[in-house]
C-alpha cells in the first residue's frame, strides 16, 4: 500500500513515536511506500515558529532524509483539485492532502475523522 502520512502523523513519527497507534505503526511497517507531502513540512515551520509545535527544522530535515520517506511537491494538479472538493474541512493543509491523495492516488493515514468524510482513501489511525 502507498500511503501519504498527514502532518500529525509525519511529527509523530519523527519526535512522538509513542504517540502512533498500533494500527498506524502496522501501516508504517507494511507499506510499499510512504510519502510526505512538502505541504507538511510547511505547516510544521510554521507551527514551531508560533510555538504550537517543537522541532528543528534541520534535525527535521536529517530526519526525512534517513527516513526513506519520499517527498511529495505540491503540483498545480493537487491545488486545482482543491477547488472541487467539497468543504468537509476548512483547514488548507488538510485540504491540499485530501487532493493530493485524490491525485496520485494515495491512502492518507491520519488521526483526523472530518477527512474521512472525503475518501475511501483516507484511513483514520
Amino acid at each position: 500500500m502507498r500511503l501519504l502520512f498527514d502532518t500529525h502523523i509525519l511529527y509523530w513519527s519523527f519526535f512522538e513515536r509513542g504517540r502512533l497507534s498500533k494500527l498506524a505503526l502496522k501501516l508504517i511497517d507494511e507499506a510499499e511506500e510512504i510519502f510526505v507531502s512538502s505541504a507538511s513540512i510547511w505547516e510544521i515551520a510554521i507551527k514551531v515558529r508560533l510555538g504550537k509545535m517543537k522541532a528543528d527544522p534541520q534535525e527535521l530535515l536529517e530526519r526525512f532524509d534517513e527516513s526513506g520517506f519520499q517527498e511529495l511537491p505540491v503540483l498545480f494538479k493537487h491545488a486545482i483539485l482543491v477547488a472541487d472538493l467539497p468543504i468537509h474541512h476548512a483547514d488548507p493543509f488538510d485540504r491540499i492532502l485530501i487532493a493530493q491523495a485524490i491525485s496520485e492516488p494515495l491512502h492518507l493515514v491520519t488521526v483526523d475523522p472530518q477527512l474521512k468524510q472525503y475518501s475511501e482513501l483516507v484511513i483514520l489511525v
